[in-house]
């Protein structure tokens, strides 16, 4: 059941006429339930949610038509999906949430904030180890703000001739200015490496010059999200070019059991003893354990278990662990 300040919440959101803040609490409340182990109840909670702002989208004319499927020369250029993870869906350090969160009331409060002259964050760099939730970030901001997700490809952006990856990148911020959506530029380094480096060669430091030029010019409606695992090899020239800079880390002992039991929340349990699973996650990241979730419930079904025991959720993480140890 949803708390008092959550039902407090509803009310006055809805009283005020405040949509965003209404679904961001119903998102909040449906996360709650399947913690709880509510899985069919959360399911249908998130279903809601989801049409309503499928309702709230079509009625607003002031957004365009979103590029499902590139085509051309653009087709080489990104993957294009409708994600429908939120932010609920994650689990992060408290800092990393408020940031984020604030990201996308910005944007659902865009109106407001240009009646003042001013504009929302649209310009992400996310830094950190593998695994810690930087890809699954661009997917949640694109389901919570409605729009697509168009990941960047970057082996066909990079090509040997002299040139045509800074022309391509012309095209895809032509493509960031005519179609809204967030744009991920994923494995960012391999672009915005330094222009200092030993091994640097010119076409690199054309491609990243280019880059620098396209984004500062860059007024568009999109959400532009770069990711990295090397964040030392960046240009020290690419960071004030972006709006936010968000660090993540490993989970802790209490997020890594947060997250384990929101992975398992549509799962029959045994009795789990979450604080010793706790201490065996150190070192693991947010994609380990999801993986450590998904083998363990593969390996109850296949020995025809009814529940998830506590020795077939430790092994797995342990597999997860000796993955690393090798």
């Amino acid at each position: 059941m949803p708390s008092a300040d959550q039902l407090k919440a509803l009310l006055r959101s809805h009283l005020e006429g405040d949509d965003a803040q209404f679904l961001s609490v119903a998102m909040q409340v449906a996360a709650h339930e399947a913690r709880q182990g509510h899985g069919k109840l959360a399911g249908e909670l998130r279903d809601l949610i989801d049409r309503a702002k499928a309702r709230s989208r079509a009625g607003t004319s002031a957004l365009p038509v979103p590029l499902v499927r590139p085509k051309g020369e653009m087709a080489d250029l990104f993957s294009a999906v409708y994600p429908k993870q939120r932010l609920v869906d994650m689990v992060l350090a408290s800092e990393t949430a408020r940031r984020l969160k604030r990201l996308v009331t910005e944007h659902a409060r865009v109106q407001t904030l240009r009646a003042h002259g001013l504009a929302p964050r649209k310009k992400l760099l996310l830094v950190g180890p593998p695994g810690s939730g930087k890809t699954l970030t661009a997917s949640v901001l694109a389901g919570e703000l409605g729009l697509p997700l168009f990941v960047v490809r970057l082996d066909n952006l990079m090509t040997k001739f002299m040139g045509e990856t800074a022309a391509k990148l012309r095209l895809i911020f032509d493509a960031i200015r005519d179609v809204r959506g967030v744009y991920l530029f994923d494995e960012f380094d391999s672009i915005g490496s330094s222009r200092g480096l030993d091994n640097d060669v010119g076409e690199i430091r054309r491609i990243l010059n280019s880059f620098l030029q396209l984004i500062e010019q860059d007024d568009s409606d999109s959400l532009l999200v770069a990711a990295t695992n090397h964040v030392d090899l960046l240009d020290h020239a690419l960071f004030r070019r972006f709006d936010d800079v968000i660090e993540y880390h490993l989970p802790t002992a209490d997020e890594a059991i947060i997250l384990l039991k929101a992975k398992l929340a549509t799962v029959k349990l045994g009795r789990i003893h979450w604080t010793e699973l706790g201490q065996e996650t150190e070192g693991l990241s947010h994609g380990d354990l999801t993986r450590a979730c998904e083998e363990a419930t593969k390996e109850m079904l296949i020995q025809d278990d009814n529940r998830l025991t506590h020795t077939t959720l430790k092994n797995a993480i342990k597999e997860r662990r000796a993955f690393y140890q090798r």
